[in-house]
């Protein structure tokens, strides 16, 4: 997802005014606009469809009830995706997660020399080129969706919701040298769980 603080533009300007005003129709293509990747997000998030869902009606009546808040700075599109973030995070605070894997046993291995332990790889697979690879990005999401969520939150936020890690740090409420703690051991583990794939092995 590509975004970016950039100034309110005039489709902006428009749906502000719609939303401000109670347009009916306006409204109605506004939601219809946005309601796709902002459920998308949601989804990336919570994990859960009818969790993305309750996160995006959450975030569109705070889009409503808030829209005179909204100074302009950064686009609305912006503005609307830290507001759904939010709401996803806070749903998933309440809900317990399943099957994770422990992050310690995915971590790198060292010998005494210092050097990184590691078997021969066959391939030059990467786990963002296997994210564009339709037949397997559900496995790979699988994979993501393993990590405990302290570390998963963290790799969805920076790697593919694009957000900065002063962003990230803001929204979890933690230093942002720990933001790129977890990050690195989070991309160590997933290159661990990915390792078959990465090899051209079945998993």
């Amino acid at each position: 997802m590509q975004r970016g603080d950039r100034s309110s533009e005039p489709d902006d300007a428009e749906a502000i005014a719609a939303i401000a005003n109670a347009d009916p129709a306006a409204t109605e293509r506004f939601v219809r606009s946005h309601a796709g990747w902002m459920l998308a997000v949601a989804t990336r998030i919570v994990r859960d469809a009818h969790h993305a869902e309750d996160a995006v009606q959450n975030a569109f009546a705070k889009v409503f009830d808030n829209i005179g808040s909204f100074d302009g700075r950064s686009a609305l599109k912006t503005w609307i995706h830290r507001i759904v973030v939010n709401e996803s995070l806070m749903l998933l605070r309440k809900d317990k997660r399943s099957q994770t894997v422990a992050i310690d046993e995915l971590q790198p291995v060292f010998d005494n020399s210092g050097c990184r332990i590691e078997d021969r790889w066959t391939t030059m697979e990467t786990p963002e080129s296997l994210l564009v690879q339709s037949d397997i990005r559900a496995q790979v999401n699988g994979k993501i969706d393993l990590l405990p969520d302290n570390y998963r939150i963290i790799l969805v936020l920076r790697d593919i919701e694009e957000m900065t890690t002063q962003e990230v740090a803001q929204l979890l409420d933690i230093s942002e040298a720990n933001v790129k703690v977890r990050l690195h051991r989070a991309r160590a583990a997933l290159k661990q769980l990915l390792e078959p794939m990465i090899r051209g092995q079945a998993v």
